[in-house]
Protein backbone atom coordinates (compact mmCIF):
# COMPACT_ATOMS: atom_id res chain seq x y z
CA UNK A 1 0.00 0.00 0.00
CA UNK A 2 2.93 2.38 0.72
CA UNK A 3 4.29 2.15 -3.14
CA UNK A 4 0.92 2.92 -4.24
CA UNK A 5 0.68 5.66 -1.82
CA UNK A 6 4.01 6.92 -3.53
CA UNK A 7 2.56 6.70 -7.24
CA UNK A 8 1.20 10.00 -9.09
CA UNK A 9 -2.34 9.92 -9.01
CA UNK A 10 -3.02 8.60 -12.85
CA UNK A 11 -0.72 5.80 -11.86
CA UNK A 12 -3.25 5.20 -8.44
CA UNK A 13 -6.50 5.86 -10.38
CA UNK A 14 -5.21 3.07 -12.93
CA UNK A 15 -4.10 0.81 -10.44
CA UNK A 16 -7.84 1.09 -8.71
CA UNK A 17 -9.78 0.71 -11.72
CA UNK A 18 -7.46 -2.36 -12.51
CA UNK A 19 -8.11 -4.29 -9.30
CA UNK A 20 -11.96 -3.26 -9.60
CA UNK A 21 -12.15 -4.54 -13.60
CA UNK A 22 -10.39 -7.60 -11.90
CA UNK A 23 -12.81 -8.27 -9.44
CA UNK A 24 -15.63 -7.69 -11.88
CA UNK A 25 -14.50 -9.88 -14.50
CA UNK A 26 -14.00 -12.37 -11.46
CA UNK A 27 -17.50 -12.10 -10.65
CA UNK A 28 -19.22 -12.29 -13.83
CA UNK A 29 -16.40 -15.23 -14.84
CA UNK A 30 -18.19 -17.06 -11.56
CA UNK A 31 -22.00 -15.77 -12.07
CA UNK A 32 -21.47 -16.60 -16.09
CA UNK A 33 -20.02 -20.16 -15.21
CA UNK A 34 -22.78 -20.92 -13.04
CA UNK A 35 -25.53 -19.86 -15.19
CA UNK A 36 -24.03 -21.66 -17.99
CA UNK A 37 -23.79 -24.92 -15.85
CA UNK A 38 -27.91 -24.56 -14.49
CA UNK A 39 -28.94 -24.03 -18.07
CA UNK A 40 -26.77 -27.19 -19.07
CA UNK A 41 -28.50 -29.40 -15.77
CA UNK A 42 -31.66 -27.85 -17.35
CA UNK A 43 -31.25 -28.97 -21.18
CA UNK A 44 -29.57 -32.08 -19.89
CA UNK A 45 -32.55 -33.00 -17.48
CA UNK A 46 -35.38 -31.60 -19.84
CA UNK A 47 -33.73 -34.00 -22.97
CA UNK A 48 -34.00 -36.96 -20.83
CA UNK A 49 -36.60 -36.04 -18.99
CA UNK A 50 -38.92 -39.25 -20.53
CA UNK A 51 -35.99 -41.76 -20.32
CA UNK A 52 -37.25 -43.59 -17.45
CA UNK A 53 -40.90 -43.55 -18.49
CA UNK A 54 -39.58 -44.80 -22.11
CA UNK A 55 -37.51 -47.96 -20.43
CA UNK A 56 -40.39 -48.94 -17.93
CA UNK A 57 -42.47 -49.48 -20.43
CA UNK A 58 -40.54 -51.36 -22.83
CA UNK A 59 -38.37 -53.79 -20.43
CA UNK A 60 -41.35 -54.41 -17.57
CA UNK A 61 -38.82 -57.35 -16.54
CA UNK A 62 -36.95 -55.48 -14.83
CA UNK A 63 -39.46 -54.08 -12.60
CA UNK A 64 -39.60 -57.89 -10.81
CA UNK A 65 -36.67 -58.41 -8.43
CA UNK A 66 -36.64 -62.40 -8.77
CA UNK A 67 -32.86 -63.43 -9.58
CA UNK A 68 -33.69 -65.74 -12.29
CA UNK A 69 -31.55 -65.70 -15.53
CA UNK A 70 -34.30 -64.28 -18.05
CA UNK A 71 -34.35 -60.92 -15.62
CA UNK A 72 -30.43 -61.06 -15.45
CA UNK A 73 -29.88 -61.09 -19.40
CA UNK A 74 -32.61 -58.40 -19.79
CA UNK A 75 -31.18 -56.65 -17.18
CA UNK A 76 -27.20 -56.87 -18.86
CA UNK A 77 -29.20 -56.36 -22.45
CA UNK A 78 -30.53 -52.64 -20.94
CA UNK A 79 -27.10 -51.78 -18.85
CA UNK A 80 -25.14 -52.78 -22.24
CA UNK A 81 -27.80 -50.28 -24.46
CA UNK A 82 -27.34 -47.56 -21.49
CA UNK A 83 -23.78 -47.45 -21.54
CA UNK A 84 -23.61 -47.83 -25.09
CA UNK A 85 -25.98 -44.23 -25.39
CA UNK A 86 -24.65 -42.50 -22.49
CA UNK A 87 -22.04 -43.76 -19.92
CA UNK A 88 -22.48 -41.34 -17.85
CA UNK A 89 -26.30 -42.91 -16.69
CA UNK A 90 -26.84 -44.84 -13.77
CA UNK A 91 -30.03 -47.02 -13.09
CA UNK A 92 -31.28 -48.20 -10.05
CA UNK A 93 -34.88 -49.66 -9.06
CA UNK A 94 -36.42 -48.55 -5.81
CA UNK A 95 -39.10 -49.66 -3.59
CA UNK A 96 -42.22 -47.58 -2.12
CA UNK A 97 -40.14 -46.06 0.36
CA UNK A 98 -37.20 -44.90 -2.02
CA UNK A 99 -34.44 -47.55 -0.72
CA UNK A 100 -32.92 -49.47 -3.42
CA UNK A 101 -33.74 -53.08 -4.44
CA UNK A 102 -31.14 -53.49 -7.38
CA UNK A 103 -28.87 -51.63 -9.48
CA UNK A 104 -28.36 -52.17 -13.34
CA UNK A 105 -24.56 -53.09 -12.95
CA UNK A 106 -22.26 -54.00 -10.06
CA UNK A 107 -24.27 -54.37 -7.38
CA UNK A 108 -21.53 -53.42 -5.19
CA UNK A 109 -21.00 -49.60 -6.40
CA UNK A 110 -24.06 -48.73 -4.41
CA UNK A 111 -23.31 -47.00 -0.78
CA UNK A 112 -26.23 -44.70 -0.44
CA UNK A 113 -29.15 -47.35 -0.52
CA UNK A 114 -31.76 -44.98 0.40
CA UNK A 115 -32.74 -42.26 -2.13
CA UNK A 116 -34.77 -38.98 -1.21
CA UNK A 117 -38.39 -39.32 -2.50
CA UNK A 118 -39.60 -36.01 -2.37
CA UNK A 119 -37.25 -34.49 -5.37
CA UNK A 120 -38.90 -37.56 -7.03
CA UNK A 121 -42.56 -36.43 -6.68
CA UNK A 122 -41.83 -33.26 -7.70
CA UNK A 123 -40.13 -34.29 -11.06
CA UNK A 124 -43.44 -36.75 -11.56
CA UNK A 125 -45.40 -33.86 -10.50
CA UNK A 126 -44.12 -31.88 -13.28
CA UNK A 127 -42.02 -29.21 -11.08
CA UNK A 128 -39.63 -26.87 -12.72
CA UNK A 129 -36.19 -27.71 -13.69
CA UNK A 130 -33.49 -28.56 -13.34
CA UNK A 131 -34.09 -30.42 -9.98
CA UNK A 132 -31.26 -32.52 -8.36
CA UNK A 133 -31.74 -36.21 -6.12
CA UNK A 134 -29.29 -38.23 -4.09
CA UNK A 135 -26.72 -39.83 -5.74
CA UNK A 136 -27.18 -43.72 -4.50
CA UNK A 137 -23.37 -43.95 -5.15
CA UNK A 138 -22.66 -42.13 -2.35
CA UNK A 139 -20.81 -38.89 -3.58
CA UNK A 140 -21.76 -35.50 -1.19
CA UNK A 141 -23.54 -33.51 -4.29
CA UNK A 142 -27.07 -33.93 -5.43
CA UNK A 143 -27.57 -35.21 -9.08
CA UNK A 144 -29.64 -34.50 -11.95
CA UNK A 145 -31.84 -37.66 -12.71
CA UNK A 146 -34.63 -38.81 -14.49
CA UNK A 147 -37.54 -41.18 -13.11
CA UNK A 148 -40.80 -42.93 -13.72
CA UNK A 149 -43.30 -44.63 -11.13
CA UNK A 150 -44.09 -48.51 -12.00
CA UNK A 151 -47.30 -50.00 -13.11
CA UNK A 152 -48.77 -52.02 -10.28
CA UNK A 153 -48.76 -55.66 -10.94
CA UNK A 154 -52.12 -57.94 -10.92
CA UNK A 155 -52.65 -59.34 -7.49
CA UNK A 156 -50.09 -56.98 -5.68
CA UNK A 157 -50.79 -55.64 -2.42
CA UNK A 158 -47.73 -52.98 -1.90
CA UNK A 159 -47.23 -49.98 -3.61
CA UNK A 160 -45.48 -49.93 -7.19
CA UNK A 161 -41.72 -48.57 -7.17
CA UNK A 162 -40.07 -46.35 -8.54
CA UNK A 163 -37.15 -46.26 -12.11
CA UNK A 164 -34.42 -43.90 -10.38
CA UNK A 165 -32.17 -42.89 -13.30
CA UNK A 166 -28.92 -40.33 -12.25
CA UNK A 167 -27.75 -38.29 -15.52
CA UNK A 168 -25.18 -36.91 -14.61
CA UNK A 169 -22.51 -39.24 -12.81
CA UNK A 170 -18.98 -39.52 -11.64
CA UNK A 171 -17.90 -40.42 -14.97
CA UNK A 172 -19.93 -37.46 -16.83
CA UNK A 173 -19.10 -35.26 -15.09
CA UNK A 174 -14.83 -36.08 -14.97
CA UNK A 175 -15.13 -35.94 -18.76
CA UNK A 176 -17.16 -32.79 -19.04
CA UNK A 177 -14.75 -31.05 -16.60
CA UNK A 178 -11.58 -32.14 -18.62
CA UNK A 179 -13.73 -30.90 -21.40
CA UNK A 180 -16.18 -28.05 -21.23
CA UNK A 181 -14.62 -26.42 -18.36
CA UNK A 182 -11.50 -25.80 -19.76
CA UNK A 183 -13.03 -24.39 -23.09
CA UNK A 184 -15.19 -22.19 -21.04
CA UNK A 185 -12.34 -21.02 -18.41
CA UNK A 186 -9.63 -20.43 -21.10
CA UNK A 187 -12.83 -18.27 -23.34
CA UNK A 188 -13.47 -16.60 -20.19
CA UNK A 189 -9.89 -15.80 -19.68
CA UNK A 190 -8.90 -14.90 -22.88
CA UNK A 191 -12.10 -12.37 -23.00
CA UNK A 192 -11.76 -10.48 -19.71
CA UNK A 193 -7.65 -10.09 -20.38
CA UNK A 194 -8.97 -8.40 -23.83
CA UNK A 195 -11.27 -6.70 -22.33
CA UNK A 196 -9.29 -5.38 -19.01
CA UNK A 197 -6.73 -3.80 -21.20
CA UNK A 198 -8.20 -2.07 -23.11
CA UNK A 199 -10.44 -0.90 -20.55
CA UNK A 200 -7.00 -0.36 -18.91
CA UNK A 201 -5.81 1.28 -21.98
CA UNK A 202 -9.12 3.70 -22.12
CA UNK A 203 -9.10 4.74 -18.81
CA UNK A 204 -5.40 5.54 -17.96
CA UNK A 205 -5.58 7.93 -21.43
CA UNK A 206 -9.03 9.49 -19.97
CA UNK A 207 -7.56 9.72 -16.63
CA UNK A 208 -3.95 11.32 -17.86
CA UNK A 209 -6.38 13.94 -19.45
CA UNK A 210 -8.62 14.52 -16.35
CA UNK A 211 -5.00 14.11 -13.80
CA UNK A 212 -3.26 16.84 -16.04
CA UNK A 213 -4.49 20.32 -14.69
CA UNK A 214 -3.73 18.87 -11.61
CA UNK A 215 -0.51 17.69 -12.09
CA UNK A 216 0.64 21.03 -13.37
CA UNK A 217 -1.00 22.69 -10.42
CA UNK A 218 1.35 20.99 -8.29
CA UNK A 219 4.15 21.60 -10.08
CA UNK A 220 3.22 24.90 -10.00
CA UNK A 221 2.86 24.96 -6.19
CA UNK A 222 5.88 22.76 -5.56
CA UNK A 223 7.95 25.44 -7.94
CA UNK A 224 6.36 27.94 -5.83
CA UNK A 225 7.74 26.74 -2.67
CA UNK A 226 11.13 25.73 -3.57
CA UNK A 227 11.82 29.77 -5.09
CA UNK A 228 10.61 30.93 -1.00
CA UNK A 229 13.49 31.68 0.71
CA UNK A 230 12.96 29.45 4.06
CA UNK A 231 12.66 31.08 7.23
CA UNK A 232 14.54 29.61 10.42
CA UNK A 233 11.69 28.90 12.90
CA UNK A 234 9.76 28.09 9.92
CA UNK A 235 8.72 24.47 10.31
CA UNK A 236 9.88 22.34 7.29
CA UNK A 237 8.12 19.67 6.21
CA UNK A 238 9.42 16.55 3.83
CA UNK A 239 8.92 16.50 0.11
CA UNK A 240 6.83 13.90 -0.78
CA UNK A 241 8.32 10.82 -2.58
CA UNK A 242 7.14 9.95 -5.99
CA UNK A 243 4.55 11.58 -8.19
CA UNK A 244 1.91 11.64 -5.77
CA UNK A 245 0.56 15.08 -6.79
CA UNK A 246 -1.68 15.14 -4.38
CA UNK A 247 0.08 14.76 -1.69
CA UNK A 248 2.45 17.90 -3.08
CA UNK A 249 -0.60 19.80 -3.21
CA UNK A 250 -1.75 19.35 0.60
CA UNK A 251 1.79 19.82 1.54
CA UNK A 252 1.89 22.71 -0.25
CA UNK A 253 -1.43 24.31 0.99
CA UNK A 254 -0.25 23.67 4.40
CA UNK A 255 3.16 25.22 4.05
CA UNK A 256 1.22 27.98 2.62
CA UNK A 257 -1.32 28.71 5.42
CA UNK A 258 0.85 28.36 7.54
CA UNK A 259 2.88 30.98 6.14
CA UNK A 260 -0.13 32.97 5.64
CA UNK A 261 -0.75 32.27 9.32
CA UNK A 262 2.75 33.48 10.75
CA UNK A 263 2.51 36.56 8.05
CA UNK A 264 -0.58 37.95 9.47
CA UNK A 265 0.67 36.90 13.09
CA UNK A 266 4.33 39.16 12.12
CA UNK A 267 1.76 41.94 10.44
CA UNK A 268 -0.34 42.16 13.99
CA UNK A 269 2.73 42.62 16.22
CA UNK A 270 4.35 44.95 13.76
CA UNK A 271 1.35 46.68 13.89
CA UNK A 272 1.36 46.62 17.53
CA UNK A 273 4.65 47.46 17.66
CA UNK A 274 4.57 50.59 15.11
CA UNK A 275 1.57 51.87 17.93
CA UNK A 276 3.64 51.53 20.82
CA UNK A 277 6.50 53.00 18.84
CA UNK A 278 4.79 56.05 17.82
CA UNK A 279 3.25 56.57 21.58
CA UNK A 280 6.73 56.00 22.69
CA UNK A 281 8.11 58.59 20.46
CA UNK A 282 5.14 61.05 21.15
CA UNK A 283 6.08 60.76 24.76
CA UNK A 284 10.01 61.42 24.26
CA UNK A 285 9.37 64.38 22.33
CA UNK A 286 6.42 66.05 24.26
CA UNK A 287 8.69 66.74 27.53
CA UNK A 288 11.54 68.19 26.12
CA UNK A 289 9.21 70.41 23.42
CA UNK A 290 6.93 71.24 26.35
CA UNK A 291 9.85 72.93 28.35
CA UNK A 292 11.41 74.11 25.07
CA UNK A 293 8.04 76.16 24.59
CA UNK A 294 8.24 77.19 28.51
CA UNK A 295 11.55 78.63 28.01
CA UNK A 296 11.04 80.30 24.31
CA UNK A 297 7.66 82.04 26.58
CA UNK A 298 9.93 83.12 29.12
CA UNK A 299 12.31 84.87 26.93
CA UNK A 300 9.45 86.63 24.72
CA UNK A 301 7.47 87.59 27.45
CA UNK A 302 7.44 91.50 28.73
CA UNK A 303 9.08 90.01 31.91
CA UNK A 304 11.45 88.43 29.58
CA UNK A 305 14.95 87.72 32.74
CA UNK A 306 18.31 90.27 31.76
CA UNK A 307 21.50 89.39 32.02
CA UNK A 308 23.02 85.60 34.01
CA UNK A 309 18.88 85.02 33.93
CA UNK A 310 18.24 84.93 30.89
CA UNK A 311 21.21 83.03 29.65
CA UNK A 312 20.08 80.22 32.29
CA UNK A 313 17.01 80.26 30.41
CA UNK A 314 18.15 80.38 26.50
CA UNK A 315 20.70 77.57 28.00
CA UNK A 316 18.09 75.29 29.25
CA UNK A 317 15.87 76.12 25.77
CA UNK A 318 19.18 75.07 24.00
CA UNK A 319 19.35 71.97 25.96
CA UNK A 320 16.19 70.88 25.23
CA UNK A 321 16.30 71.36 21.65
CA UNK A 322 19.08 69.42 21.25
CA UNK A 323 17.64 66.89 23.22
CA UNK A 324 14.76 66.74 20.56
CA UNK A 325 17.67 67.38 17.49
CA UNK A 326 19.56 63.96 18.91
CA UNK A 327 16.36 61.90 19.25
CA UNK A 328 14.82 62.35 15.68
CA UNK A 329 18.46 61.89 14.47
CA UNK A 330 18.12 58.59 16.61
CA UNK A 331 14.86 57.39 15.19
CA UNK A 332 15.88 58.86 11.65
CA UNK A 333 19.16 56.77 11.71
CA UNK A 334 17.31 53.40 13.34
CA UNK A 335 14.75 53.18 10.85
CA UNK A 336 17.11 53.80 7.79
CA UNK A 337 19.68 50.61 9.28
CA UNK A 338 16.61 48.42 9.64
CA UNK A 339 14.95 49.28 6.35
CA UNK A 340 15.84 46.44 4.07
CA UNK A 341 16.86 48.14 1.29
CA UNK A 342 20.16 49.01 3.67
CA UNK A 343 23.51 48.86 1.38
CA UNK A 344 26.80 48.93 3.49
CA UNK A 345 29.33 51.32 1.52
CA UNK A 346 32.76 49.25 2.89
CA UNK A 347 36.33 50.32 3.09
CA UNK A 348 39.24 49.63 4.19
CA UNK A 349 40.43 51.39 7.43
CA UNK A 350 42.50 51.46 10.46
CA UNK A 351 39.95 50.65 13.76
CA UNK A 352 42.45 51.91 16.26
CA UNK A 353 43.18 55.01 14.42
CA UNK A 354 39.14 56.13 14.28
CA UNK A 355 38.66 54.49 18.39
CA UNK A 356 41.39 57.07 19.21
CA UNK A 357 39.68 59.96 17.46
CA UNK A 358 35.89 58.86 19.06
CA UNK A 359 37.82 59.17 22.35
CA UNK A 360 39.64 62.57 21.33
CA UNK A 361 35.88 64.05 19.90
CA UNK A 362 34.75 63.35 23.38
CA UNK A 363 37.68 64.71 25.04
CA UNK A 364 37.84 68.22 23.69
CA UNK A 365 37.49 70.70 25.86
CA UNK A 366 36.95 68.53 29.26
CA UNK A 367 38.42 69.26 32.61
CA UNK A 368 39.86 66.43 33.79
CA UNK A 369 38.87 64.04 30.87
CA UNK A 370 35.90 62.24 30.93
CA UNK A 371 36.77 59.43 28.36
CA UNK A 372 40.21 57.64 28.07
CA UNK A 373 41.72 55.27 26.55
CA UNK A 374 42.45 52.17 28.25
CA UNK A 375 44.84 49.09 28.36
CA UNK A 376 47.44 48.21 26.15
CA UNK A 377 47.10 49.46 23.05
CA UNK A 378 46.47 46.55 20.12
CA UNK A 379 48.77 47.68 17.49
CA UNK A 380 47.04 48.45 14.01
CA UNK A 381 44.07 47.22 13.78
CA UNK A 382 42.21 47.21 9.72
CA UNK A 383 38.75 46.59 9.23
CA UNK A 384 36.59 46.27 5.92
CA UNK A 385 33.58 48.01 6.78
CA UNK A 386 31.00 51.16 6.55
CA UNK A 387 33.32 53.78 8.17
CA UNK A 388 30.48 56.46 9.21
CA UNK A 389 28.37 53.27 10.63
CA UNK A 390 30.97 51.79 13.23
CA UNK A 391 31.72 55.49 14.29
CA UNK A 392 28.04 56.47 14.85
CA UNK A 393 27.92 53.07 16.67
CA UNK A 394 31.13 54.12 18.70
CA UNK A 395 29.89 57.61 19.41
CA UNK A 396 26.38 55.90 20.70
CA UNK A 397 28.21 54.06 23.09
CA UNK A 398 30.71 56.32 24.30
CA UNK A 399 27.87 58.92 24.36
CA UNK A 400 25.36 56.31 26.95
CA UNK A 401 28.19 55.47 28.79
CA UNK A 402 28.63 59.34 29.75
CA UNK A 403 25.31 60.15 30.17
CA UNK A 404 24.78 56.90 32.81
CA UNK A 405 28.41 57.34 34.47
CA UNK A 406 28.31 59.11 38.11
CA UNK A 407 30.24 62.39 38.95
CA UNK A 408 33.80 62.90 37.28
CA UNK A 409 34.13 58.95 36.84
CA UNK A 410 35.59 58.90 33.09
CA UNK A 411 34.76 56.38 30.74
CA UNK A 412 36.86 53.85 29.69
CA UNK A 413 37.06 52.84 25.92
CA UNK A 414 39.95 49.88 24.88
CA UNK A 415 40.77 47.91 21.81
CA UNK A 416 41.55 44.70 21.46
CA UNK A 417 42.08 41.74 19.17
CA UNK A 418 40.15 38.38 20.08
CA UNK A 419 41.23 35.66 17.31
CA UNK A 420 39.33 36.33 14.22
CA UNK A 421 37.40 39.94 15.55
CA UNK A 422 38.52 43.49 17.16
CA UNK A 423 36.45 44.23 20.36
CA UNK A 424 35.87 47.96 21.26
CA UNK A 425 35.14 47.83 24.91
CA UNK A 426 33.23 50.70 26.53
CA UNK A 427 33.39 50.75 30.19
CA UNK A 428 31.19 52.93 32.82
CA UNK A 429 30.56 53.21 36.72
CA UNK A 430 27.33 53.46 36.34
CA UNK A 431 24.57 51.95 37.98
CA UNK A 432 24.62 49.19 35.36
CA UNK A 433 22.10 48.01 32.38
CA UNK A 434 18.36 47.62 33.07
CA UNK A 435 17.72 43.56 33.41
CA UNK A 436 15.49 43.51 30.26
CA UNK A 437 18.08 44.98 28.31
CA UNK A 438 20.89 43.10 29.51
CA UNK A 439 19.29 39.70 28.89
CA UNK A 440 18.37 41.18 25.05
CA UNK A 441 21.59 41.99 24.40
CA UNK A 442 23.26 38.81 26.03
CA UNK A 443 20.98 36.68 24.03
CA UNK A 444 21.49 39.33 20.84
CA UNK A 445 17.92 39.82 20.80
CA UNK A 446 16.88 43.08 19.10
CA UNK A 447 16.54 46.07 21.58
CA UNK A 448 13.64 47.05 19.37
CA UNK A 449 11.09 44.64 18.24
CA UNK A 450 9.50 45.04 20.60
CA UNK A 451 10.66 48.47 21.42
CA UNK A 452 12.28 48.92 25.39
CA UNK A 453 9.85 50.80 27.77
CA UNK A 454 11.34 53.19 30.62
CA UNK A 455 9.77 53.33 33.92
CA UNK A 456 9.13 56.95 33.40
CA UNK A 457 7.46 56.13 29.60
CA UNK A 458 8.36 56.49 26.29
CA UNK A 459 11.47 54.31 24.53
CA UNK A 460 14.66 53.94 25.82
CA UNK A 461 17.73 52.08 24.23
CA UNK A 462 17.61 53.93 21.15
CA UNK A 463 21.63 54.56 21.20
CA UNK A 464 22.64 50.85 21.81
CA UNK A 465 19.74 50.19 19.46
CA UNK A 466 21.57 51.67 16.81
CA UNK A 467 25.05 50.13 18.19
CA UNK A 468 23.68 46.72 17.72
CA UNK A 469 22.06 47.27 14.14
CA UNK A 470 25.18 48.47 13.21
CA UNK A 471 27.05 45.18 14.45
CA UNK A 472 24.65 42.82 13.13
CA UNK A 473 25.04 44.56 9.84
CA UNK A 474 28.84 43.96 9.62
CA UNK A 475 28.37 40.37 10.63
CA UNK A 476 29.78 41.06 14.44
CA UNK A 477 27.59 41.93 17.52
CA UNK A 478 27.44 43.69 21.12
CA UNK A 479 27.29 42.03 24.18
CA UNK A 480 27.70 43.01 27.51
CA UNK A 481 30.40 41.66 29.61
CA UNK A 482 30.68 40.95 33.23
CA UNK A 483 31.76 44.40 35.25
CA UNK A 484 33.67 43.24 38.47
CA UNK A 485 33.66 46.48 39.54
CA UNK A 486 30.35 47.28 38.65
CA UNK A 487 29.14 49.53 36.08
CA UNK A 488 28.61 48.43 32.56
CA UNK A 489 31.38 47.25 30.19
CA UNK A 490 29.73 46.23 26.31
CA UNK A 491 31.94 45.19 23.84
CA UNK A 492 31.24 45.92 20.19
CA UNK A 493 32.90 42.86 18.19
CA UNK A 494 33.61 43.15 14.33
CA UNK A 495 35.14 40.59 12.07
CA UNK A 496 38.57 41.19 10.46
CA UNK A 497 38.95 40.50 7.45
CA UNK A 498 40.41 37.29 6.29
Amino acid sequence: MSWIRQRSFTARLTAVLALLLLAFAGGVTMLVRGVAQEHEAEALQRLSHGLAGHIVGHWPQITRADPDEADRAARAELLQMLMVVNPGIQAYVLDAGGRVKAYIGEPGMVRQHQVALQPVRDFLAGAALPLRGTDPMGGPALRLFSAAMFAPQPGQTEPPGYLYIVLDGGAREQVAGQVSQRRAWRSAALAAGIGLLVTLLAGALMFRGLTRPLQRLAAHMRDYSLRQAPRADAPQAAAPSGGNEVAAIALAYRDMTQRIEQQAEREQRQAGEHREMMASVAHDLRTPLTALHGHLEALSGPTSPDGPARERVLGAALAQSDKVRRLSQQLFELAALQSDHQVLHRERFSLDELVADAVQKFDLGARPPTVMLAGNPPGRLELDGDLQLIERALSNLIDNALRHAPGDAPVRVSLRRQGAQAQVLVEDSGPGLPTELAERLDRQHSLRNPPMRRNSGGIGGLGLAIAQRVAMLHGGSLLPLPAPQGGTVLCLALPLPG
